[in-house]
C-alpha cells in the first residue's frame, strides 16, 4: 500500500512538469524544455520536448528505477538494442541518454533516452481515428506500412553479429551502452549498500548486496560464442500498433520500444525458466498482442521469433477491424481473452466462424480475401505453422499489386 502511494504521488508529480513554467531539463549538457506529457505506462513517462538551442522537437523517454541495479539495467537494455539495431529506416535510434540520480530517492536511478518524434503517430493513433471518423486504411498503403515492420523484423530475426570492438560502429555503441549499464547497476549497489549501513541489520544486508550479481549489457552479453557473422537472433516481443510510428512523410513506419527483447530461440529448459520467460512476457508484452506460447510457457518447448508473426497478424487485424483479433471475440462472447487465445477463437467480422464463407448480412468489411489469408496463416496457434519473416515478406509482396488505393503518405492525423 505504501509503495502504490509512492508511485501515485510519483505520478502527480510527473503531470505537474508537464504546465507551463515547468523547469528546463539537462542530457548531457543540452538543456530542453518539456511541452506535455505524450504518454505513460509502468515507471515510464514519455514527453515532447523541444531543444532550447535549436527549437527541434523530441520524444523523451523517461523511466524510473526504482529497484536498483536490476531495473536499471532494464532500462539500459532499450538503449543497448536502439544502439545494436541502428541505422535503419525501420527501427528508432536513440539520438541520446543519461542515467542520473533521482533526487526524490538517492538510491533509485532515472534513465532518459532521447529519441526522435514523429508528428504523425503511430497506427494506434490512426486506428483510434478511423473508428472516429468511419473510416479505414487505404488496403494497399497499409500493406506497405506492413511490409515496412516486415523489413523491420527481418533485421531483428536474422541479426548477425558484426564483430567484437573495433568493428562496425553499431556494436560499438551497443558494447559501450552495455558497459555503462553495468556500471550504474555498480553504483546503484554502491549507493543501496551505503543506506543499508545505515540500518540497525546492516551486517546482514551487506552481505545480501555483496552477493547480488552486477547486470552486464544483457542484449551485446547474449553474443557471446558467436562469431562475427553468425547468426544471434533476436524477437521483439511487443509488436502492437501503438509501438510501430508514422514516419513524418506518411510513407514508413518505424517500430519502437526495443525494451522487451529478447534473444530467440529461448530453449525453456526448466519449470523456474518457464515462469520466468512467462512472468517476463505477462511485464512487456501487451495481452491482446501476445503470443499463445507466451500465456502458458512449457518446459521442453521452444520461444522463437514465431512470436512475433503472431503479434503481427493481431496487429494487421487491429488496423482492418479497429481491434485486436481477441479482443473482438472476448467482447463478442464474454470469455476470457486469454481463452480466447489459447484456443485459436477468433474470425473477420463478415464470417459466421473461423475460416466460413461471409455471412448474407451485407456485414463484410470489404477486406480482400488476399489479406485475410495474411492474417489468417500469422495466427495459426502451432507456431511451427506460422510463417517466418521471409515467408510473410514474399505473401505481402504477392498481395500489393492486387489491393486498391494509391501509393501517397498517410495524411497527418495532428
Amino acid at each position: 500500500m505504501a509503495q502504490y502511494f509512492l508511485d501515485l504521488v510519483y505520478s502527480l508529480t510527473n503531470c505537474m512538469c508537464c504546465f507551463p513554467g515547468s523547469p528546463q531539463l539537462k542530457i548531457n549538457n543540452k538543456s530542453f524544455r518539456i511541452l506535455r506529457l505524450l504518454g505513460e505506462g509502468g515507471f515510464s513517462y514519455v514527453y515532447l520536448v523541444q531543444d532550447t538551442s535549436n527549437d527541434s522537437l523530441y520524444a523523451l523517454k523517461k523511466i524510473r528505477c526504482p529497484f536498483g541495479q536490476e531495473s536499471v539495467s532494464q532500462a539500459m537494455k532499450e538503449v543497448e538494442a536502439y544502439a545494436l539495431f541502428a541505422p535503419h529506416p525501420n527501427i528508432i535510434h536513440s539520438v541520446d541518454y543519461s542515467v542520473q540520480a533521482d533526487k526524490s530517492d538517492p538510491g533509485a536511478k532515472t534513465v532518459y533516452i532521447l529519441l526522435p518524434y514523429y508528428r504523425r503517430g503511430n497506427l494506434q493513433d490512426i486506428i483510434n481515428a478511423n473508428l472516429i471518423n468511419h473510416t479505414k486504411f487505404p488496403e494497399r498503403k497499409l500493406m506497405q506500412l506492413f511490409l515496412g515492420v516486415c523489413n523491420a523484423l527481418k533485421v531483428m530475426h536474422q541479426y548477425r553479429v558484426r564483430g567484437p570492438p573495433g568493428g562496425t560502429n553499431s556494436f560499438n555503441r551497443a558494447h559501450q551502452v552495455g558497459e555503462e549499464a553495468a556500471q550504474a547497476d555498480e553504483d546503484a549497489a554502491n549507493e543501496a549498500a551505503s543506506r543499508k549501513r545505515k540500518n540497525k541489520s546492516a551486517d546482514r544486508d551487506m552481505e545480501d548486496v555483496e552477493q547480488e550479481p552486477l547486470m552486464e549489457g544483457e542484449v551485446t552479453r547474449s553474443q557471446e560464442g558467436v562469431a562475427p557473422g553468425e547468426l544471434r537472433a533476436y524477437a521483439h516481443r511487443d509488436i502492437k500498433p501503438g509501438n510501430i510510428m508514422i514516419a513524418d512523410d506518411g510513407n514508413e513506419p518505424v517500430l519502437m520500444d526495443l525494451g522487451s527483447i529478447a534473444p530467440s530461440p529461448t530453449p525453456i529448459t526448466s519449470r523456474s525458466l518457464a515462469l520466468a520467460v512467462q512472468d517476463t512476457a505477462a511485464e512487456h508484452s501487451t495481452m491482446p498482442y501476445r503470443a499463445p506460447e507466451l500465456f502458458d510457457v512449457k518446459t521442453g518447448s521452444v520461444i522463437d521469433t514465431k512470436a512475433d508473426i503472431w503479434s503481427l497478424g493481431c496487429t494487421l487485424y487491429a488496423c482492418l477491424v479497429g481491434k485486436s483479433p481477441f479482443e473482438m471475440r472476448s467482447e463478442e462472447t464474454g470469455g476470457s481473452l486469454s481463452l480466447c487465445v489459447l484456443g485459436g477463437d477468433w474470425r473477420f467480422p463478415d464470417e459466421s466462424a473461423q475460416g466460413t464463407k461471409p455471412k448474407p448480412t451485407g456485414d463484410s468489411q470489404g477486406i480482400s480475401e488476399s489479406i485475410k489469408e495474411i492474417v489468417r496463416k500469422c495466427l495459426k496457434v502451432e507456431p511451427a505453422e506460422r510463417p517466418d519473416v521471409d515467408e510473410l515478406i514474399k505473401m505481402v509482396d504477392a498481395a500489393i499489386p492486387g489491393l486498391e488505393g494509391d501509393d501517397g503518405g498517410l495524411e497527418s492525423n495532428s
